[in-house]
């Protein structure tokens, strides 16, 4: 139960290191884009890969090779992903959702908090963390495409151009956000 027998623990060691090595160097070559956290499909890759690295490790039955294997497929995988939404629009829409705005100038837009079961407790809870301590300091707080909240002080110009992608601006506040 607590110890099988030195094989064991030396297998572990070796496809462990060996395994690592070439995760990290397929990490390497596939770029940055492999481990971001853009969108939830970059996340499930990240997971998946997290867990064939400890399939690798600790199954006797999964060799080497298939494992490295694995590797390259998510990660072939994820570069298919990404390079297919930066250069068709309609797949970018299939695989990301859109920022999404909850609290606009003053304004706690329940309707979309409710769409992205977003509490109001939450919401505070990120602007704290951006170091608000009061909504008057917050001009805009927005759901990004990977779950995180983005925090939007309020500036003496109104040109929140950054703001023109949100989902649930709607066109007049884009065309305002657009005018100098």
């Amino acid at each position: 139960m607590f110890f099988n027998t030195w094989a064991d623990l030396f297998r572990v060691l070796l496809i462990g290191v060996l395994a690592y090595a070439g995760l990290v160097i397929l990490l390497r070559v596939s770029g940055k884009r492999t481990l971001s956290k853009m969108n939830a499909f970059d996340l499930i890759i990240t997971v998946a890969l997290g867990s064939t690295l400890a399939t690798a490790i600790l199954s006797k039955q999964t060799a080497l090779a298939e494992s490295l294997t694995a590797f390259a497929v998510l990660v072939a995988l994820q570069y298919v992903v990404a390079w297919s939404s930066t250069h068709w629009g309609f797949f970018n829409r299939l695989v990301k959702s859109e920022p999404k705005l909850l609290y606009y100038q003053g304004t706690m837009l329940r309707q979309a908090m409710r769409q992205e079961r977003v509490v109001e407790v939450e919401m505070l809870q990120a602007v704290r963390s951006s170091g608000f301590s009061s909504l008057a300091d917050v001009d805009a707080v927005i759901i990004e495409t990977d779950g995180s909240f983005s925090v939007v002080s309020t500036s003496g110009e109104r040109r929140e151009t950054a703001l023109q992608d949100v989902r649930g601006m709607g066109e007049n506040r884009r065309r305002e956000l657009q005018t100098p």
